[in-house]
């Protein structure tokens, strides 16, 4: 039992890990749970919401920066990691994006 001049510690909703005073405030069931940041990296709502942005980015990049080699037939060598960057980028601003805007102060 918890004496009540010590302030209980938060723990992440998910792995049951102690938190910092900072931890990520994400959206669960209507909730906003505390998460640490390893599970925070691994919730799907902010995964799904990073992939469709990096698809529809990623498209719209590609379109523009290779577009025209890629409707030539002109499949260059360097375009094989361009193309795949050009996915990842959008794809980490979007993840990096939602886990700085769900950052909060965990109360003890």
């Amino acid at each position: 039992m918890a004496s009540e001049d010590q302030p209980q510690t938060a723990s992440c909703v998910r792995c049951g890990s102690e938190l910092s005073r900072h931890a990520y405030a994400l959206l669960l069931n209507g909730v906003r749970s505390p998460h640490c940041l390893n599970c925070a990296v691994q919730f799907r709502p902010i995964l799904k919401r990073s992939l469709v942005v990096c698809l529809i980015v990623g498209t719209i990049l590609t379109a523009i920066n290779q577009g025209n080699f890629l409707m030539s037939g002109d499949f260059q060598s360097a375009m094989i990691w361009k193309i795949p960057m050009t996915y990842t980028v959008p794809f980490v601003v979007a993840t990096v994006g939602g886990l700085l805007n769900a950052r909060g102060t965990v109360r003890n």
